[in-house]
């Protein structure tokens, strides 16, 4: 993703917050709205060229660049009027030739993720993130000198930024850009590493949640 393109999203986050609070504070949902803390739902990422970067440890290199989608779930709790906590899991991959080498790999990553936020008139809420986990690997690489079918569980972490806007007291929407780390996978050959996958992605995602907790 280039530097216009994020800066435009940025922009467009930024102001929702003040046209929401108008707009609510004359309708004074606020306080009609009961508080729900917990909530569980679905996520959909798109990766704007996520990167699996590949490197023969006595060789050439290969990017696979590829934009593409991924989905998930998440269940999380606010716990005071500025933070909330969530556990997301979450799957993409990519399958593709290049250079006489047939790239299939598949992510499953499982994360810990912390918020910070700020609502405008119960209803808009921009917010900054910070996420831990998990990601297990699975990568299928055939070239000339043979194919190389490797998994790997390693550590995967996360920056986020976006804005949540509640519908009703039930349903949210959410909308936001992350980075996203999510981990190396090794390549062996005849028992020697032959190759590394480093993955990384900026993804845009989008998603709803049910909000069950009340408080």
């Amino acid at each position: 993703m280039d530097m216009k393109k994020i800066a435009i999203i940025l922009a467009c986050l930024a102001a929702v917050p003040v046209m929401a609070d108008d707009y609510w504070d004359e309708y004074d949902y606020a306080t009609t709205a009961p508080r729900r803390d917990t909530y569980a739902g679905f996520r959909v990422h798109k990766n704007e060229k996520i990167a699996f970067k590949y490197d023969e440890t006595h060789g050439g290199n290969s990017t696979i660049r590829k934009d593409n989608w991924g989905f998930g779930a998440v269940v999380g709790n606010r716990l005071t009027d500025y933070v909330k906590i969530e556990f997301e899991t979450l799957y993409t991959g990519v399958e593709q030739s290049k250079r006489t080498r047939d790239f299939d790999y598949d992510i499953w990553a499982n994360m810990f993720n912390v918020y910070l936020f700020r609502e405008f008139g119960g209803a808009v809420a921009p917010y900054v993130g910070l996420g831990l986990g998990f990601a297990a690997i699975w990568g299928d690489v055939d070239t000339n000198a043979g194919n190389m079918s490797d998994s790997v569980f390693d550590l995967s972490f996360q920056a986020m930024a976006g804005v949540n806007f509640a519908l009703n007291d039930r349903i949210d929407l959410n909308l936001g850009l992350k980075y996203q780390y999510y981990g190396e996978v090794e390549h062996k050959l005849h028992g020697d590493t032959y190759a590394t996958t480093d993955i990384d992605a900026t993804e845009l995602y989008f998603g709803a949640v049910y909000k069950f907790g009340i408080k």
